[in-house]
């Protein structure tokens, strides 16, 4: 896909603005990123800033609840949000017709959502539900998103559970609840990004409409997040009552992601290497020829790649037999990156893994939800939404020698590994450590 045009601009009130006009199809996508995720919530707020997103959805001062559902819906759109560790996401993806009732019901809600006793308490049992559904109810629920960092780290933005405990949880006050849209809900502290079928002097003309009144605050400093990296192994241990099988987690501290970008994209590159496809190293190793695991993959970021600032993590979780114990695992991959430090991957292996790459990235952003969400995510996380038309030409540009390095910096005596146990009800124990 050819780089569209992308038109830049910041109001008054600090609100900037990504414009990607593209005719192709008589759709838009609208969304806006808020600079504040998991890592900004208070401490003792644990979920915090997942059960605001929430409470965006529940009406405003001049709509009533569901008022957002019900106007997007009858346009024939869609819409959601999310939250991640550094940003939370608003979007819809509606008609072209429709782009000005997207803009008023996120200028709406940008004004003034609707905070109530009764939305704040509705909303935390929602969350609660949801995280008996995705977490504790379900086999390796929390692995390694939730479990893996605070094994890695030791300060709270980094470690704490971002889903939320329970108690947190019940805890929120409406005043807690205020203070964190005052703090970092300003326009000053967004971006928003409209896509699609519209021409530059029609948006711009109803966005300042909308988002111009939008009344300005500033926005707060983002405290830095840095970490000493671990000086020796560091290890854990949970035990999952739906486990059937153990199960391992590593986590390695990554280059920084905005400022490190050529070493960040080395680890998505090796992370293809060693778990992408039924060829790659860890898959052959632990799954067919000994075999060690049952299932095993690796990944750049907690949620995925280009989800957050400094400091990030490179994970890799297997599952094994109980027969078969967490040392056994943790040497053979040990073993692998030690190859692939000492031996850069062959040309084929490397361009394999590249060309996957670059044809996700192409695929991913080809559709408009995902364009718009990446365009706002990189200018507010980059401060260039045009990256995103330059990540899949970076990621065949990663070297061999770039990935060995990369292999080489995931060193034993400078990691996490989370021990998963299954509960009481496995009939078999784990094998001894070796």
């Amino acid at each position: 896909m050819a780089d569209p045009e992308l038109v830049r601009f910041t109001l008054d009130n600090g609100l900037r603005v990504v414009l990607a006009p593209d005719a192709t199809a008589p759709v838009v996508g609208v969304s806006v990123h808020y600079d504040v995720g998991f890592r900004s919530e208070p401490e003792g707020r644990t979920g915090f800033a997942h059960l605001f997103e929430h409470l965006m959805f529940q009406g405003s001062e001049s709509l009533e609840k569901l008022a957002h559902f019900r106007y997007v819906q009858s346009s024939g759109g869609s819409f959601n949000g999310s939250t991640h560790p550094d940003y939370t996401d608003y979007f819809e993806v509606l008609p072209a017709a429709a782009l000005e009732r997207a803009l008023f019901l996120e200028a709406d809600r940008m004004r003034a959502p609707k905070l109530t006793q009764e939305n704040l308490a509705n909303q935390i049992d929602v969350v609660k539900e949801e995280i008996r559904l995705n977490v504790l109810n379900r086999p390796y629920g929390g692995v390694p998103w939730i479990l893996l960092p605070p094994v890695l780290y030791s300060t709270f933005p980094n470690a704490h559970n971002g889903y939320g405990g329970f108690e947190d949880l019940e805890q929120a006050t409406l005043d807690d609840c205020a203070a964190f849209f005052d703090t970092y809900y300003s326009p000053a502290n967004a971006v928003l990004t409209v896509a699609g079928d519209f021409t530059v002097e029609q948006a711009r003309e109803l966005i300042e409409k909308h988002f111009g009144d939008v009344p300005y605050r500033p926005a707060p400093v983002r405290p830095s997040f840095a970490e000493p990296a671990p000086e020796g192994e560091l290890r854990g241990e949970e035990v999952d009552q739906h486990a059937p099988l153990p199960a391992v987690g590593v986590g390695y501290r990554m280059p920084d992601p905005i400022n490190d970008l050529d070493g960040y994209l080395a680890n998505l590159v090796l992370a293809g290497v060693l778990t992408d496809g039924d060829g790659s190293r860890l898959q052959q190793r632990l799954v067919h020829r000994e075999p060690l695991v049952v299932d095993i993959g690796a990944g750049a970021g907690l949620f995925g790649p280009f989800e957050a600032r400094d400091p990030d993590t490179f994970t890799i979780t297997a599952i094994h037999p109980h027969e078969v114990s967490t040392d056994q695992v943790l040497a053979a991959l040990d073993e692998e990156l030690e190859k692939l430090a000492a031996t850069p991957p062959e040309d084929q292996e490397l361009k394999k893994v590249t060309a996957r790459w670059a044809a996700s990235l192409h695929s991913e952003h080809d559709k408009l939800v995902s364009r718009t969400l990446a365009l706002g995510s990189f200018e507010l996380l980059y401060g260039d939404a045009s990256l995103v038309y330059r990540l899949a030409e970076k990621m065949s540009a990663v070297t061999a020698e770039a990935v060995s390095a990369a292999a080489k910096a995931l060193r034993p005596d400078s990691r996490a590994v989370l021990v998963i146990r299954p509960g009481s009800g496995s009939s078999e124990q784990e094998g001894t450590e070796q």
